[in-house]
């Protein structure tokens, strides 16, 4: 026979498996619901607040690299007062994607943690792995992030250049996405990208 008394985690769950005696059913699911709902907000407001440009650019490998370049480009700043922001690029809008990039990025920090690019020397020592890693993931994406501000339909070909007319109208013909094309559109290319022949 075992005399031990259960210790003070043994009795707090006991007490968390038994039926309660002293609070309804309505209130427990009050509580509950309450709680769920106060959990659920702050969640969302946690997510809201990293998918801001402030929130990147506290990483100074951010900060002092690839931001400075997007200040230079029409992401940026342009004649229409439009600005995409890190978020908008490179955070899906939809829940289930986006969580799943949150889930990502977590892991990305790993880079930081080992200080694998923490001087601007090293982020370009990797600038490389780095910008086929997100044109790879964008490509996968079908550009999705670029099309919640450029899609086909929306196009006024008439008011492009002929080139570039003749290039989307290649490039939506033979499926091909934003990223195919637009590498470098709001941060340097790599040194030792080489621009794919044109077909």
């Amino acid at each position: 026979m075992n005399d031990k008394q259960p210790g003070f985690i043994g009795r707090i769950w006991s007490t968390l498996r038994k039926p309660s005696a002293k609070y309804s059913l309505l209130t427990l699911l009050l509580v509950g619901g309450v709680g769920g709902i106060v959990f659920w907000g702050g969640f969302n407001t946690a997510v809201h607040m990293t998918n801001s440009l402030e929130f990147c650019i506290t990483c100074h490998e951010m900060r002092d690299t690839v931001y400075k370049e997007y200040k230079e480009t029409i992401h940026y700043q342009n004649k229409h007062g439009v600005r995409a922001a890190c978020p908008d690029c490179h955070v899906p809008k939809e829940w289930t994607y986006m969580m799943l990039r949150k889930a990502k990025a977590s892991l990305e920090l790993y880079s930081k943690l080992t200080g694998k690019i923490d001087t601007p020397e090293k982020f370009e020592k990797h600038r490389m792995e780095l910008a086929t890693d997100e044109w790879a993931r964008m490509k996968a994406a079908g550009s999705r992030e670029c099309r919640n501000c450029h899609s086909w339909d929306a196009m006024e070909a008439a008011k492009q250049k002929p080139a570039a007319q003749k290039k989307h109208a290649m490039a939506q013909a033979t499926g091909k996405t934003c990223i195919d094309c637009h590498k470098g559109i709001a941060h340097l290319l790599p040194a030792e990208y080489v621009e794919p022949d044109e077909q």
